[in-house]
């Protein structure tokens, strides 16, 4: 019989920003329930994290460490199922490598890990363990962006030629990290955020989604990084030129001081035979350009769209299928996941998330865009 997945967070306690959306996300189709928790590396906010969430008491632990041992200790229908991975860059490899080593799937914030080296090391405990490991780069779970991939896996399109995906935002303009702000203060630490900053934080989401909606892998990249405001340690804009194992050439931008803009995801797919236009900011259309044809816009439940668009539609025509929504379906493609290896069945193909793979991919174009933003002779190997 099927049950609810159980579900034990890292992070996200009081003050966070994306613990918050993790739960919510987990939460809206009814398929993970949250069982405990070490809400912070303070035991006292976690506790009081609990508290402000519900949890047991006997479920809020003082660390990550606790929690997967006492956890494991729980008899096979009270234990958690998974643990889910919230916490700044440097704190993503400790939980999930003991989380694996201990039978537990895991989900897990982009990026990946610290290091490549952690990465790997991540990547090659996955293969071992058989556990199933999901990294939540989730724009990848709008319906819009399932649709653009499977028009360029269908050949509708053509050959591709040219990708150009841009992410800037505005709300590093300033040296907010001076503040108390506390997501500008980790995220422009190397300590906690790693070698890069903004396109380790916002450029892995474009190259993730470069990569998936193409279905192309970078094979070299010429980097521009860039760190405009005084003082900061670590990059806050970058240019990048891409070529594509299949020729195609890309561009790709991504900043935190393009000042005024608030998320400014999109990405544009140019092959032999048309072209489609996706903004995150709009997401539930797509546009769509064809040779010697007019304009088509594609939106959700009004045009036809692909059975992997189809299945990650939640609501009727005219409704925003958001933010929370494409987190959402990470979730809910993972929780079946998990839910079907339970029962011996084989998962849906159709509700694919990104994997383990993704983040070492992630972590690969971090160490080569800040080689190549360092280097004279520009051009590196990906």
């Amino acid at each position: 019989m099927k049950r609810k997945i159980r579900m034990g967070m890292v992070g996200g306690g009081r003050g966070a920003f994306i613990g918050g959306v993790h739960r919510i996300a987990a939460a809206i189709d009814g398929h993970i329930e949250l069982v405990c928790g070490a809400f912070s590396s303070d035991p006292e906010r976690s506790r009081l994290s609990g508290e402000d969430l519900y949890v047991p008491a006997n479920r809020v632990y003082g660390s990550y460490q606790e929690m997967i041992e006492k956890e494991k200790l729980l008899p096979e229908g009270e234990r958690m199922d998974f643990v889910s991975i919230v916490t700044p860059n440097h704190v993503h490899f400790g939980p999930a490598k003991m989380a694996l080593e201990n039978g537990f799937h895991v989900v897990c914030d982009k990026p990946l890990a610290f290091t490549m080296e952690e990465a790997l090391e991540l990547e090659a405990l996955v293969e071992k363990t058989g556990l199933i490991f999901a990294l939540t780069h989730n724009y990848t779970g709008y319906p819009m962006v399932k649709q653009a991939r499977a028009m360029v896996r269908n050949g509708e399109l053509g050959k591709i030629r040219k990708v150009v995906v841009e992410y800037p935002q505005g709300w590093l303009s300033r040296k907010e990290e001076d503040g108390d702000y506390k997501q500008a203060i980790w995220r422009t630490d190397p300590n906690q955020s790693g070698i890069a900053g903004a396109m380790g934080d916002i450029g892995t989401h474009a190259e993730n989604l470069a990569e998936y909606i193409t279905g192309l892998q970078i094979t070299e990249m010429c980097a521009d990084i860039s760190t405009f405001v005084e003082g900061r340690k670590l990059d806050d804009d970058g240019n990048v030129l891409l070529h594509f194992d299949n020729g195609a050439k890309g561009i790709l931008h991504a900043s935190q001081i393009s000042a005024g803009e608030e998320n400014g995801l999109n990405i544009r797919v140019y092959g032999e035979e048309g072209g489609l236009y996706w903004r995150q900011e709009e997401p539930n259309t797509l546009l769509v350009t064809r040779l010697d044809k007019p304009k088509e816009i594609y939106r959700p439940k009004i045009t036809p769209l692909s059975p992997e668009a189809n299945a990650h539609i939640r609501v009727p025509a005219g409704h925003p299928e958001g933010y929370l929504e494409a987190f959402a379906n990470i979730y809910r493609n993972f929780a079946l996941a998990v839910q079907a290896r339970m029962a011996g069945e084989a998962p849906d193909p159709l509700l694919d998330f990104p994997s383990v793979k993704d983040g070492v991919r992630g972590m690969r174009f971090i160490e080569k865009v800040i080689e190549s933003g360092k280097s004279t002779a520009k051009w590196v190997k990906f």
